[in-house]
């Protein structure tokens, strides 16, 4: 696959990351402050910026918008299941996966002409 195609893709994966942090990483700290969670999420979410700014606009050269937001989407859930389980320790149920599954369904119907 060339570079121009996979770069995206591992950019999309890295800005998930941070991004599943800033939005779900203080749910293992319910007893701080709402602000400072807030605040920390924002820090987070800055560098999550960095990545899917130049992964929307690199892959804009080979892949359509809505190709992007549904790639987007299944690294989402799958970057999510990971932290869900390792992080948070809420492993996903059957439903959780079936729903997903669905959701995986509709980002490959995008990518097909």
């Amino acid at each position: 696959m060339p570079v121009d195609r996979v770069l995206p893709i591992l950019l999309l994966l890295g800005s998930n990351i941070f991004m599943t942090f800033a939005w779900y990483g203080h749910l293992k700290y319910k007893s701080s402050a709402l602000l400072p969670v807030i605040l920390v999420s924002w820090g987070i979410a800055f560098f999550e910026y960095c990545l899917m700014v130049p992964a929307n606009r690199i892959g804009s050269a080979v892949y359509s918008a809505p190709q992007l937001k549904g790639m987007q989407e299944v690294i989402t859930l799958l970057v999510f299941a990971g932290f869900s389980a390792w992080y948070l320790g809420q492993p996903l149920k059957w439903n959780h996966w079936a729903g997903f599954g669905l959701i995986v369904v509709a980002a490959w119907l995008i990518f097909l002409d």
